[in-house]
Parts: structure tokens; C-alpha cells; sequence
């Protein structure tokens, strides 16, 4: 059976988690925390990095922030995950769906300026698949507008815009390390702070909405409640892991992007014969082999391929259904713009396994075998 995840272990995990059990500090913001932010903070580098028990987490975090009240409206692709709208929808935020584009199904920076209106708080830039949108664009677009740039880097550790880390480029950026991603700790997540702004009131937000940070920090003799706030702290036997593996990020992602160029190398004949699409990466943008996937030419087309893939063995998947037509999405938001190449794309798009130490030769072996059967 080829699996379509398997996380990867650096083999130091057990080790530092029976660090945190010897020191008997299980609870978050201990060593390791401060480890895992401080490694972020200068690695990407960014203002400042809070760890989260998930990007979920972070998203929700992100939007009590930027103060999202009720009617507000956030600008996002409907082709992401529903964390994405949930966590303003949460506020009373209205998700607003544009149209996505069909080169890196990243949102289409060109339908961002129609769809704003007197309400819009914010856009949410989600960059599918760790290949960056077109912030550029995007940046001048809120500049304008006098909008907040929360990006979704959910899935975009170690990748790039234009030479900068995805994630510090808006003011503010959320990551996964869920086990699905290329840095894990099961759960897990991080907030980055970017708008110098909007630093202590984050901390605040992160501890319940107390001041509990400024006094570790000895800057006040007691803490009290200041604002609206959460539990977002991972604890520290999850913080043990991420360092971990951020310790090897450049090493687990160059492992992974070796599985990528296999896979591109492979298909990418099949690509030029125009019988399946395949992941495009704009020259401004540094990928990090987060996944791989075919666009076929129809819906039953990979209806068809996932069910020979999965007789052979071979765990194939769908990804996202669109939030816009989910009967949630048509109840909290709306569309801002057609959503021809969203609806297209999410019935035609299939993920291959991907995971390091994989022989992507089973799979494109496999593929070779379905493609000759469709066309004898």
C-alpha cells in the first residue's frame, strides 16, 4: 500500500520531548517554545513568531487582531481550506469568494480591487501548495484601500516571494505543522507578527487577555485581564518536536523537493502533450515541495484515475471542495467574482502521495499503465 502521507521524523523527537518531561515543564511558553519562536523570528525572519496548537489557531488569533467585527468583510479564495473563512466568520466577518487562478490556483490578484467594498477589513492571500500569490499586488492593492494582509501560509514553511519567507510579507502570516505538512509536530501552528503594531496586543490575545508575558518579562509586578483572549499555546512536549524538526527544515525540505522534481521531471511531457496540467511555479517564486498534483480533463476523467490509483494500491485524493457552494459558505459569505476556474479546478484536480523516501517510480509506473489503458 503507498500511502498518501507519511510523516517524517528526524529521529530527534524522542529525544528533546524527554527533555521537556526531565526539566518538568509540560505546560506552553517553556523552553522549547521559545526555542521553536526564536528560531522562526530568525529564520525567516519576522518582528515576532507566537506558537499556536494549530494554524487554526493562529487564523483565529489573526482575527481578533485586526478587531473583525460583525458585517466585516475579508477578501479570500473559496479553493482553501475552511479555517480560512471559519475564523472570521467566528467575529461576525463575512468571507467574500474571488475567483482563483488556474496557473498556481492562488487567488487572481486582478479580481481582489472589484470585489472591495466600504466593509472590507482585510484580504487573505492564501498560497496553495507553498508556491507564493502575487503580493506585490496585493500589498499595493491594501495600501490603497488602507486594508490589514493576513497571509495563509498554512502550507508555505521555507518557501519564497521575490527572495522573502511566505508569511512576512503581509502584517501578519499563519503556518501549519500539522502532520500532513513538511515541518510537524502533529499539531501545531504558528502566528507571525510583521505590523510592529500589533505585537503586544497579540501576546495578550495569546495568553487568555492577560498581560501574563510582561510579567515573566518583570516589566509588571502582577498580571490581570486586558482584553479579549484565548488559550492558543501549544505545550511544550509539542513545541519539543517542531524544534526538532525545524532544526533540519533545510534538509527536510530539500529531501522533499527532490520528490517534487521527480515527480515534475516525469509528467512533464504528459504536460506539454496537454494531456494533464501540472504544478506551475512563477519564476518570483521559491517553492518548498509541499505537493504534487495533475489536473485532469474532466471530473470523471479523475474520478476514473483515483479508483484505478486505489485498486493498484496507490492512495490518491481529492483536495479542497469550494467554500463558496458549501451550504455553510452560501450561508456566512458570498462571491465576489465569478468562480468559473474554482468550480473547474476542484473537480478536476487529483494529489499524488507524496512523502520523503516515497519511489514515485510505484506511482508514475501506475499512471503510465492507466494513461496507455484510457488511450488504446
Amino acid at each position: 500500500m503507498i500511502r498518501f502521507n507519511l510523516p517524517y521524523l528526524t529521529g530527534n523527537e524522542i529525544k528533546r520531548i524527554s527533555e521537556v518531561y526531565e526539566a518538568g515543564h509540560l505546560s506552553g511558553d517553556g523552553h522549547f517554545t521559545k526555542l521553536c519562536s526564536s528560531w522562526l523570528e530568525t529564520n525567516l525572519p519576522c518582528q515576532r513568531a507566537l506558537l499556536t496548537h494549530s494554524c487554526t489557531a493562529a487564523l483565529e488569533m489573526a482575527a481578533i487582531l485586526i478587531d473583525i467585527k460583525p458585517g466585516d468583510e475579508i477578501i479570500m479564495p473559496s479553493y482553501t481550506f475552511v479555517s480560512s473563512a471559519n475564523a472570521f466568520v467566528l467575529r461576525g466577518g463575512v468571507p467574500v469568494f474571488v475567483d482563483i487562478k488556474e496557473d498556481t490556483l492562488n487567488i487572481d490578484e486582478t479580481l481582489i480591487e472589484k470585489a472591495i467594498t466600504p466593509k472590507t477589513k482585510a484580504i487573505l492571500p492564501v498560497h496553495y501548495a507553498g508556491v507564493a500569490c502575487e503580493m506585490d499586488t496585493i500589498l499595493e492593492i491594501a495600501k490603497k484601500y488602507n486594508l490589514f494582509v493576513i497571509e495563509d501560509a498554512a502550507q508555505g514553511i521555507m518557501s519564497k516571494y521575490k527572495g522573502r519567507s511566505l508569511g512576512t510579507i503581509g502584517d501578519l502570516g499563519c503556518f501549519s505543522f500539522h502532520e500532513t505538512k513538511n515541518i510537524i509536530s502533529g499539531e501545531g501552528g504558528a502566528l507571525v507578527i510583521n505590523n510592529s503594531n500589533l505585537v503586544n496586543r497579540a501576546e495578550i490575545i495569546r495568553e487568555k487577555g492577560t498581560d501574563r508575558v510582561n510579567f515573566f518579562r518583570g516589566t509588571v509586578n502582577k498580571y490581570s485581564w486586558q482584553d479579549i483572549g484565548s488559550s492558543f499555546l501549544p505545550g511544550e512536549t509539542t513545541a519539543a518536536f517542531l524544534f526538532a524538526q525545524l532544526d533540519q527544515a533545510t534538509e527536510i525540505t530539500k529531501l522533499r523537493l527532490e520528490i517534487w522534481k521527480k515527480y515534475n521531471n516525469f509528467f512533464l511531457d504528459y504536460n506539454d502533450l496537454g494531456s494533464i496540467k501540472i504544478p506551475f511555479i512563477p519564476k518570483s517564486c521559491e517553492g518548498n515541495g509541499h505537493l504534487f498534483y495533475l489536473l485532469m480533463q474532466s471530473y470523471s476523467e479523475r474520478t476514473n484515475f483515483i479508483k484505478f490509483m486505489n485498486l493498484s494500491e496507490i492512495n490518491c485524493i481529492f483536495h479542497y471542495i469550494p467554500l463558496h457552494s458549501s451550504p455553510a459558505g452560501m450561508k456566512f459569505g458570498r462571491t465576489g467574482s465569478s468562480m468559473e476556474i474554482t468550480d473547474s479546478i476542484s473537480s478536476r484536480l487529483v494529489r499524488l502521495p507524496f512523502w520523503i523516501g516515497l519511489d514515485t517510480t510505484i506511482v508514475t509506473d501506475h499512471f503510465t499503465k492507466w494513461h496507455c489503458e484510457q488511450n488504446s
